[in-house]
């Protein structure tokens, strides 16, 4: 029994889900389907390559991960197969399994080339249903990644712009939005000692926000930073949400200082 991951940009207002579930369970009927995320914002590959960067080694070894977040659908990207000591990845070659591939073993990469895995016809808008979805499936039932397609050297990697620690002041970005409206940085919290006072600027907000233990530590209705579950810092506010009431989303820079 294989367990299958699903994350995409569908959401759950048409069948596009479903008709990918329906053509993993017609090819390999004892897999075990698990949605990450459907809620994706449309064409957000670093969101979705976050999230899954976030989730994955959460699930046991053998797990197929399949990622379809895929504005250049039906052009010259590529659709992959990568194989690592743990997992299974499948989506298509734009960056979206990059942050998860950065902490693992690849064995093999294998382009997705051989039709004999896939539904037929494939349309040039859906390949998660009719690329993505069947060769998950025809995985699952112990085809060897070798049969879909010849090997490739390496894999697209996101645009990243990598935080910055540099004599003490931290600049890096805004990576993902979640649905309490907390914003999460690329800012390991690590990187901030829990009996040292910083606090965060970002553009276009006067007053620098503090650096928290936990989300009641602020006043309701204030701004707070504190380190997430995900492992990295992200901005809060007490009671609402940060993205609304401080206009901040994704890609926006930030810098974290030591409070004198």
């Amino acid at each position: 029994m294989s367990v299958v991951t699903l994350l995409t940009d569908f959401g759950h207002r048409d069948w596009f889900v479903a008709a990918m579930k329906g053509v993993i369970y017609g090819i390999h009927p004892r897999a075990r389907i698990v949605d990450i995320t459907h809620e994706i914002d449309p064409g957000q590959v670093s969101s979705a390559a976050f999230a899954l960067k976030c989730s994955y080694d959460c699930f046991p070894a053998g797990t197929i991960h399949v990622a379809v977040v895929d504005p250049g659908v039906g052009g010259p990207r590529a659709a992959i197969l990568v194989r690592t000591k743990r997992y299974f990845f499948v989506g298509p070659d734009n960056g979206i399994l990059s942050l998860a591939l950065e902490n693992e073993k690849i064995l093999e990469i294998r382009r997705l080339e051989n039709a004999r895995y896939f539904r037929q016809p494939v349309s040039a808008t859906f390949h998660g249903r009719d690329v993505f979805a069947p060769s998950a499936a025809h995985l699952g039932r112990g085809i060897p990644p070798s049969r879909f397609g010849p090997r490739q050297g390496g894999y697209q990697r996101l645009p990243w712009l990598s935080p910055v620690n540099k004599k003490g002041i931290l600049h890096g970005t805004t990576v993902y939005v979640d649905r309490f409206g907390n914003v999460i940085t690329n800012l390991p919290a690590s990187w901030v000692p829990a009996a040292r006072k910083y606090s965060l600027r970002v553009p276009g907000i006067r007053k620098p926000i503090p650096v928290l233990s936990f989300y009641e530590a602020a006043p309701l209705g204030s701004p707070l930073v504190l380190a997430g579950s995900h492992g990295y810092l992200e901005i809060a506010v007490n009671g609402g949400s940060a993205a609304r009431e401080l206009k901040i989303g994704a890609q926006t820079s930030v810098m974290l200082r030591l409070d004198h």
